[in-house]
């Protein structure tokens, strides 16, 4: 989609041409973001809405400080439909500016923090940011590129009290001072609507990020709602404060970062029914104080990333330091919890909720595990199929006749990609019946309960920790390793992450590059998880008849079972 034809996309609607949802043709209701934030602060003011570190913010605080940040951007020349990007580690002023932003009618951009300088100008230039939201330690990589970035024309700084590597912060103004000299500015002149767009950035096949369109009212839909059995779909903002009036009192900690689907669905989702949201703002995760947080806080669920931050939250409290007396629900979004870990937190709790959630940027959240005896299966909504080959929905009992097919979704789904018409395409596809679908990646089959067995993407994505990894963009930086000659990335177990990145290279002859000069050169050039963390050593790199990559053969020899000609080298290491 061109720059032009996205300006109309946000907010008024998508461009001629532009992919349009089934269920969004119809006229949108008031039930943009900050309207239903505003409709809550509204019904429960003085309730704690965010509690992170040092700060608690009210409902009416929260809404008051997105109101003046959005009155700053109006006046710093934000105009509605530009996009603002957020770099930040979990923190009150996540939240603040990512509302703040959504008040100004502009658009933001979540932007991962642990990107390097490469990546970061990769995101910022591709979602044509004009402004920058940023803690001032992760800035000095943009600095470094700033040359690059000629849209961007206004920065805003976040003190974070962490030491700036070289080659010192980008220039900007300070957050603090910008919020304090707002008060008597001018307000935006009107409240996004519910067709006002909501952009999600998120891995690519390539390795590149590609930007998730969503109108606001869809995603709310689609992923930030949480209704009770029998409860209506809320239709206009008023609806939700009345039921945040009625809601009981719950505190979720979210450990997930807000720069990701998972963290920020469940933040935005708690806060849109009046709930408190419990932020745990260290920048390294340290299950000791999270149990601590958690126990002081008297937190009621935690939301977390797999066995990576399940397995040793779960020990923590094994250790029964913390009573965490309140705890009664952990979920997890991004990368499901294994059998092992399952077993640690009832150990620790025979009656803890575990919860595996199922869904992704582009498809919303779809469902969820149901735990039972042997495999676990997915309980789909009503708009989630498994299509075959000709995109007709499995029936039921499929999968005793061992049919398998794409999980996708239709109705309240995304616009489509930004600036991308042909992954757009490629994504979002109509049936026979001229119905769009997203598809997930995902290869699944349907049980005769209509529950969905997942097997796996259809790809070659690596997830480690809750983070996507692409085996191109990481096989395209080591072949660029002058003792590289050839090299194939794919994923091997790993007891903590779920998966690691493995690298299995052929040497150019002659040279015997060690592993971690061969980590130093990724560690320039990608995000830290992204930098393998084990390397096999064979004298040829098979690849199949057509010249493709034979992941196969390479996950064989990751595995350690290795072929003939295939010798191992150095070990894993992190």
């Amino acid at each position: 989609m061109t720059e032009t034809g996205h300006r109309a996309a946000a907010p008024s609607g998508p461009a001629p041409g532009s992919p349009a949802p089934e269920a969004s043709a119809a006229e949108a209701g008031d039930l943009g973001l900050t309207g239903l934030l505003s409709a809550i602060a509204a019904a429960v003011p003085e309730r704690t809405a965010v509690v992170a570190g040092g700060r608690r913010l009210s409902y009416a605080g929260l809404e008051h400080r997105a109101g003046l940040l959005a009155r700053h951007l109006a006046a710093a020349g934000i105009r509605p439909g530009e996009h603002v990007a957020l770099l930040s580690y979990n923190r009150a002023e996540w939240l603040e500016s990512f509302f703040g932003v959504l008040r100004a009618g502009a658009v933001p951009v979540n932007v991962n923090y642990r990107y390097v300088a490469e990546e970061l100008r990769y995101v910022l230039d591709d979602s044509r940011a004009v402004a920058l939201i940023a803690e001032r330690s992760l800035t000095p990589a943009v600095a470094g590129v700033r040359d690059r970035l000629p849209r961007l024309r206004h920065v805003l700084l976040l003190d974070d009290g962490a030491p700036c590597p070289a080659p010192g912060p980008l220039p900007g103004t300070g957050y603090e001072a910008a919020l304090a000299g707002a008060a008597e500015l001018p307000a935006p002149a009107a409240e996004p609507r519910g067709d006002a767009l909501y952009l999600l950035y998120t891995g690519g096949t390539t390795g590149f990020p590609k930007g998730v369109m969503w109108r606001q009212e869809d995603i709310f839909h689609a992923a930030l709602e949480r209704r009770g059995p029998g409860d209506p779909r809320i239709r206009r903002a008023a609806e939700a404060g009345e039921r945040a009036l009625r809601c009981s009192a719950h505190r979720m900690l979210v450990l997930g970062p807000l720069m990701h689907a998972a963290g920020q669905w469940n933040a935005l989702s708690m806060l849109f029914c009046g709930k408190t949201v419990l932020l745990n703002t260290d920048r390294v995760f340290d299950a000791g104080r999270v149990a601590a947080l958690a126990d002081r806080e008297g937190a009621q669920s935690v939301q977390l990333v797999g066995d990576a931050m399940a397995r040793p939250l779960a020990q923590a409290l094994l250790s029964g330091e913390h009573a965490c007396a309140d705890l009664r629900t952990v979920a997890s979004g991004g990368t499901p919890l294994t059998p092992a870990v399952r077993a640690l937190w009832r150990g620790w709790r025979p009656g803890i909720t575990l919860r595996d959630s199922y869904g992704g940027s582009e498809t919303g959240v779809c469902g969820a595990a149901a735990e039972g005896p042997g495999e676990r299966r997915f309980a789909m909504g009503a708009s989630v199929a498994v299509l075959d080959e000709r995109m007709r929905p499995l029936p039921p009992g499929s999968e005793s006749a061992g049919r398998i097919g794409r999980i996708a979704r239709t109705g309240r789904i995304p616009l489509g990609y930004f600036n991308d018409p042909v992954k757009t395409e490629r994504t979002f596809p109509r049936d026979p019946d001229g119905r769009r679908w997203v598809m997930s990646g995902d290869y699944g089959t349907v049980a005769g309960d209509g529950s969905i067995v997942l097997l796996g993407r259809g790809s070659a994505v690596i997830n480690t920790g809750g983070e996507k990894v692409y085996p191109e963009e990481v096989e395209s930086v080591l072949k660029a390793h002058p003792d590289v000659a050839d090299t194939i990335v794919v994923p091997s177990p790993d007891e903590l992450l779920g998966q690691r990145v493995t690298a299995v290279i052929a040497p150019v002859p002659g040279r015997s590059p060690s592993p971690e000069r061969l980590r130093e050169h990724c560690r320039t050039r990608l995000a830290g998880f992204k930098v393998p963390r084990a390397f096999r050593v064979v004298d040829r790199v098979r690849r199949t008849a057509v010249g493709k990559q034979d992941y196969r053969w390479a996950a064989a020899v990751a595995r350690g079972a290795a072929p003939a000609e295939a010798r191992e080298g150095a070990a894993a290491g992190r």
